[in-house]
Order: structure tokens, then sequence, then C-alpha cells
């Protein structure tokens, strides 16, 4: 029986990974915010990796700030980021190499990687440009796996994650937001939904399917860097309609936008090319757009 190690296991993808390798007969040892151990602790890694000698790590702990915010502390924003996405991936990978070598190590990137994109579809090849603290420190933590791969042959595998939803997503992100003003407008709770850029492009998968991408990475027989991707772009008003369709409305009288929310960009979407892993893995997305809305909105409704 394999034991697999998942930081940020009490998150969405957490979750989600956590049921997909318990169903596959593995032993899961979760690590969150609450512990038990400090990921940005380097002695505190290393005593617990010689300890529990995991078969897997998945290191899916993010720092996640609105783009909204104003006011935050950047300062403040990339030491926390920092900290999750490269100290934390460095504390891993150096007690992988020191005390427990046949681990093999999956990082979680992001398409932030990209920023503002130099293609219409990007893949592994593709420059990386971020243009955000979240993405900035996202490479940093690919870069340390690139380095512990090339200078000490540790499996240390990178998974470029697009956007992935699920009933479990929290509700400052836009589309739990846009499913729980559809099902209060169609229960009376609520009148109206206000919205940003509706014509915003978005690559949406379904986080069961990327679960299941990020096992596959680590089976593989070399580690590398994958674009777990739809490769299917779709605009926030169509997620709008397709959440509202589910409850039975028409959209258009409940929904407005507001200017302020409209950053103006003339930026390329972040759309995924993952020809790479299907062909190494035979990892295909089975969820479709508007299944994983109506899993949403069915969700919603049942809370």
């Amino acid at each position: 029986m394999k034991t697999a190690v998942i930081t940020g296991s009490a998150g969405q993808d957490g979750t989600y990974l956590t049921a997909h390798l318990r169903n596959r007969g593995y032993t899961v040892i979760g690590l969150s915010r609450t512990g038990p151990v400090d990921i940005t602790d380097t002695e505190a890694v290393r005593r617990f990796l010689a300890e529990t000698q995991p078969a897997e790590v998945y290191h899916l702990a993010a720092h996640h700030h609105s783009s909204q915010d104003k006011l935050a502390d950047e300062g403040a924003i990339f030491r926390q980021s920092n900290a999750v996405h490269t100290i934390a991936t460095a504390n891993f990978l150096e007690a992988i190499r020191r005390v427990s070598p046949v681990t093999r190590f999956f990082f979680a990137a992001s398409c932030h990687l990209f920023g503002a994109p130099t293609t219409p579809v990007q893949n592994e090849t593709t420059p990386l440009n971020p243009d955000g603290l979240y993405g900035i420190t996202k490479q940093a933590g690919l870069l340390v796996c690139h380095y512990y791969r090339q200078k000490h042959g540790l499996f240390a595998a990178v998974g470029i994650l697009y956007n992935h939803e699920s009933p479990l997503r929290p509700a400052q992100f836009v589309t739990r937001k846009i499913v729980q003003a559809a099902v209060a407008i169609q229960a009376g709770r609520q009148a109206n939904l206000i919205l940003g850029d509706l014509d915003a492009t978005v690559d949406w998968g379904y986080a069961g399917d990327y679960a299941d991408a990020m096992h596959r990475i680590l089976q593989l027989p070399a580690p590398d860097d994958f674009v777990v991707a739809t490769g299917e772009p779709h605009r926030v008003g169509e997620f709008v309609g397709a959440a509202f369709q589910a409850v039975g409305l028409d959209w258009h009288p409940y929904v407005t936008v507001d200017p302020t929310l409209v950053r103006p960009s003339k930026r390329l979407p972040l759309v995924g090319d993952s020809t790479k892993l299907r062909r190494m893995t035979g990892w295909e997305p089975h969820t479709t757009f508007k299944e994983l809305v109506g899993l949403m909105v069915t969700a919603e409704q049942r809370r």
C-alpha cells in the first residue's frame, strides 16, 4: 500500500485528490494550515519525511489573494506566497534528497506563469511571463523543481494547472459567486447579480478531472512539466448563462455590469494545450463545461 502526502489537503484540489488516491488504495496524510507540520520549516519537513517515507508528495498548498483588493500589502503577499510556493517546495525537495530519495514530488503550478501570454494557446514551450505575485512565486517553485530534477536527479514533476472549478470552490471566486446568485435569485432571496467583464475568457475544467491528471503524472517513468487544461475557452457571460439556465431563468433581467470592476486589457486569454499530457498519460477531461456548471448549481441548491 502506497502512502501519499498532500499539502493543502483541506482545499478544493486536496479534497478531490485525497478521494482519488484513497479509491486506489493509498494511505493519505493530509497537511493543512492547522498542522501537523509547518511546511515552511526546513527541519520540521525533514523530520516528517524521514518518519513517513511517502511514495508520493503532492504540493497543492497555495496562497491566494484577491486581484480586486487595491489596499493589499503587496510586501506581505509576496512573503506569504514565497513561503508557500517557493520555500516549502525547496524544503520538501531537499528533505527528499536527504532522507527519502525514492519519493516522487508533484508541484501544482498555475497558468498564471504565462501572465500576459504571447500566444493564443499555451503549452510547455510557451515563454513564461508572470505579471502578478502569485505567478511570480509559482514560477520560482517551478524553477526549484527544475533544479532538483536536473542537479540531483529527483522525481520532481510540475503540473501547470489552468482554472478548475467544483462545488467546493470558495465564495470569493467568480464562478461560485455566479452560482450562488443564480440559486438565490431563483429562490427569491436575491434581486440581482453585479459582475465585471462578461467577455473575459477562461479555460475552465473540473477539479476532479485535474486530480486524476496529477496522479497520472507521478506514475510516469520520468518527471516533466505538463499543462493541465481543457483547451476550451468560455466567456464569463457563458458561465452566467449556463448557471441561470440550470435554474430555469433568463439571466439578462438580473445581471448588471459594474464598469469599475472591468479592467481594460488587450491581453490574450489563458487557454491551455494539454496535448503532451494526453499523449503521455492517456488523460482526458471527462466533465464538460455545461456539466461542471450543473454540478455546481445542484450542490448550491442542496446547500
